[in-house]
């Protein structure tokens, strides 16, 4: 079964256009090389996959036939993606929670000033 067609049929990527994209631009490994979307994957082998900036490792433990449903994908795949890379994912968002909300627009002239402030201060600090 072609890697593309498998990430999708086990729930990894959406639409099966999605996983060839990202096969494309080479986010997929197959134990350790680089692949393109038509490279066939069988049982027993390891890929690694990089999706909203985590490294999921996959095995191989099986080749669905269709597309499978949320609570049969585990019959076809191990995920051995360290705990780690989802800690790490979570310090992300959270370093990128803004103080403005989306959809607030462009900073008001006071919020232009209170960040002036705020630069100043750590600029006389250092």
């Amino acid at each position: 079964m072609r890697i593309d067609k498998y990430l999708w049929s086990v729930r990894y990527y959406k639409t099966r256009s999605k996983a060839t994209d990202a096969a494309k631009k080479g986010r997929f490994r197959v134990n350790g090389d680089i692949v393109k979307p038509a490279r066939d994957v069988y049982p027993g082998d390891m890929i690694t996959l990089r999706k909203d900036q985590i490294d999921y490792q996959v095995e191989v433990l099986d080749l669905p036939a269709n597309r499978v449903g949320n609570k049969l994908v585990d019959l076809y795949r191990m995920d051995r993606t360290p705990k780690e890379s989802f800690e790490a994912r979570k310090m992300v968002e959270l370093s990128q929670d803004y103080y403005r909300r989306k959809g607030e627009g462009r900073p008001t002239k006071k919020d232009r000033r209170d960040l002036d402030n705020v630069m100043d201060q750590t600029e006389e600090d250092v």
